[in-house]
């Protein structure tokens, strides 16, 4: 199963500089139950953001994967994926997206799931989440909270 997990605002902000432009800590607690301890997929940004965050203290997650174009990237504490479709076709175990807006969009037409938190108020940056047909996905559920949706969206089979 691939699922992918992402805060926008209402113009489908996502970034501000590699950084969240806004500080909600339901979305990050939310954020952290759904991937923490399970193999996630992430752009060199993304993976570079992360690093800003958690600085000398190890990801929480069981296996990182970052997606890069660059064939001489190494990582540390990642395994570099520079070919996406047969790193998908081998894959053999949950995988969840966790960033950036590029990754996202060359696996929404694999992601079985969607953890989506619309953010109420709209902000200032410079990354956002391009359009997708979300009617390809139904709304089996939806936590409702001062300024955030959390909702959770399963693709309708074929």
């Amino acid at each position: 199963m691939i699922t992918m997990i992402w805060a926008m605002d209402e113009n489908w902000l996502m970034g501000d500089n590699n950084l969240l432009p806004w500080h909600y800590p339901e979305d990050l607690a939310f954020f952290k139950k759904i991937t923490e301890n399970k193999t996630v997929l992430m752009g060199r940004k993304t993976y570079e953001s992360l690093k800003h965050y958690y600085r000398d203290k190890p990801f929480p997650y069981q296996k990182n994967y970052v997606l890069s174009r660059n064939p001489d990237l190494k990582l540390p504490d990642a395994t570099v994926i520079t070919d996406l479709q047969p790193f998908l076709n081998e894959l053999k175990e949950d995988l969840y997206v966790i960033g950036g807006s590029i990754v996202y969009d060359l696996i929404m037409p694999y992601a079985d799931r969607l953890y989506i938190t619309y953010i109420l108020k709209r902000y200032q940056g410079q990354t956002y989440f391009k359009s997708f047909d979300l009617s390809q996905f139904k709304c089996v559920h939806k936590t409702m909270l001062p300024e955030l949706i959390i909702a959770t969206y399963e693709r309708i089979p074929k």
